[in-house]
């Protein structure tokens, strides 16, 4: 492993580039200028832009035998994630500490660890004068806040590319690799009953006055999955997966051991069997908070108020403004009567689809197995990339893969990379790239 590209990881990691702490902003700039340094250095362009309020750093390294070669964009995101809480770390957050054959660091995993791997490669063959296309580097600072910014500018870019290779996941465990053909979209919505004008005596009151947890209760049961299985009007338009994404969900480990990995109870009893199908290829519904009355102090009222935060995951092919729509009538149509109801949607993000077929994809696959040793799987993801739906959108293929392992605790303390991964995932990267020469 090059100790000089421990060295940069190194200065990268220590900047505490956190997007959900304002007071970090400055720190995410410099984490972009960073980038901007390195793809320069490398007789590249590059520049950190503001879109719309949000770094984003733009650049290329033009193929070695002039640009009228294919164009690949890399895409990754230099924001990491806050480190609370600081006390279970156990070492500096922001201090690159190799240790039992880890690189512990915020950002060695997600994503500046992997980012690096795109970096290094695209560099490598430019020096080898054997880079067959175009690497566009757009990269964003505010991936984990929300990641609205990338498919912004996708949307608006005139240019394109005949592909999109992205280093931002995980094995599925090591050395089973996958490339993600997947992603799930989000809709996020607030709801707030009212049951009455204000809290009544529940002595006086109770059980002949509307109480709105009670409404509540009842107006969610409607929406929410019976045996697993949320009500059909919450289930159009779902693309099922191919019969190469099903015979790789053998290969997975099972869903009783990933529950039981997490410490999960599972919802019921087919949770377990189902779970790849649930949470990769299906809509889920979850209610993430509720409040309302007095939860904690002794207090014996009738709460005319209740709010509750309720999400869903939305599978590929569903259309976030119809399922929208239809889980709003399901509310509205169990709501009891005397009862108002508002429902808000906060955010939205459309789930995303590769077309597996494409020859970036065939030729992807294939480099990878050479460069690694082992074909990676098709899986889908249950989480939410707001970039899948925008390259789809603009007819570029991507290829979703990488070097994080389920144990790389991304999001938690104790962030962490598997250092033998780093020369490998730079092989790969170079692999890729080289095969995409002949898109």
């Amino acid at each position: 492993m090059s100790s000089e590209l421990l060295a940069e990881l190194a200065e990268w990691i220590a900047i505490p580039s956190v997007s959900a702490d304002q007071a970090r902003t400055a720190d995410v700039e410099r984490a972009g200028d960073w980038l901007v340094d390195k793809i320069r250095a490398a007789g590249g362009e590059a520049e950190r832009i503001d879109w719309q309020g949000q770094p984003l750093v733009v650049g290329e390294i033009a193929a070695s035998g002039g640009r009228e070669a294919p164009t690949v964009l890399c895409y990754g995101h230099f924001d990491v994630q806050a480190v609370d809480p600081l006390e279970l770390w156990e070492s500096e957050p922001f201090t690159l500490v190799e240790h039992d054959g880890w690189l512990y660091g915020r950002g060695t995993a997600d994503d500046k660890g992997q980012l690096l791997m795109l970096l290094e490669a695209a560099r490598s063959l430019s020096r080898e004068n054997a880079l067959p296309v175009n690497v566009r580097f757009v990269c964003d600072g505010e991936e984990e806040v929300g990641g609205a910014s990338i498919a912004e500018f996708l949307a608006a870019d005139e240019r394109g590319a005949d592909a999109c290779l992205i280093f931002d996941m995980s094995m599925i465990e090591r050395d089973v690799p996958a490339f993600t053909i997947a992603t799930r979209g989000l809709a996020y919505f607030h709801l707030e009953l009212v049951s009455g004008e204000r809290d009544l005596h529940s002595g006086v009151y109770g059980g002949a006055a509307l109480n709105a947890l009670h409404a509540l209760s009842e107006t969610l049961a409607a929406v929410l999955p019976a045996a697993g299985r949320l009500p059909e009007q919450l289930l159009a338009g779902v693309v099922p997966p191919s019969a190469e994404e099903q015979a790789a969900v053998t290969a997975l480990p099972s869903g009783e051991r990933v529950l039981a990995e997490q410490g999960a109870r599972p919802a019921d009893a087919s949770a377990a069997a189902e779970f790849y199908l649930r949470t990769c290829a299906q809509p889920a519904l979850d209610v993430n908070g509720i409040e309302g009355g007095s939860p904690h102090l002794q207090k014996t009222v009738l709460p005319v108020r209740a709010t509750a935060n309720l999400s869903i995951r939305l599978a590929p092919g569903q259309d976030a403004v119809v399922i929208g729509a239809a889980l709003e009538q399901l509310l509205h149509e169990a709501l009891p009567a005397g009862a108002e109801l508002s429902v808000q949607l906060l955010s939205a993000s459309a789930p995303g689809l590769v077309d597996q077929s494409a020859p970036a994809i065939e030729l992807a696959l294939a480099a990878f197995e050479q460069s690694f040793g082992r074909r990676p799987l098709l899986i889908r993801s249950g989480g939410t990339m707001p970039i899948m739906p925008a390259l789809q959108a603009k007819g570029i293929p991507a290829i979703v893969t990488g070097f994080d392992l389920p144990e790389g605790n991304i999001h938690s303390p104790n962030e962490r990379l598997w250092a033998g991964y780093l020369e490998p995932g730079i092989a790969t990267a170079k692999a890729i790239l080289s095969a995409l020469g002949k898109l």
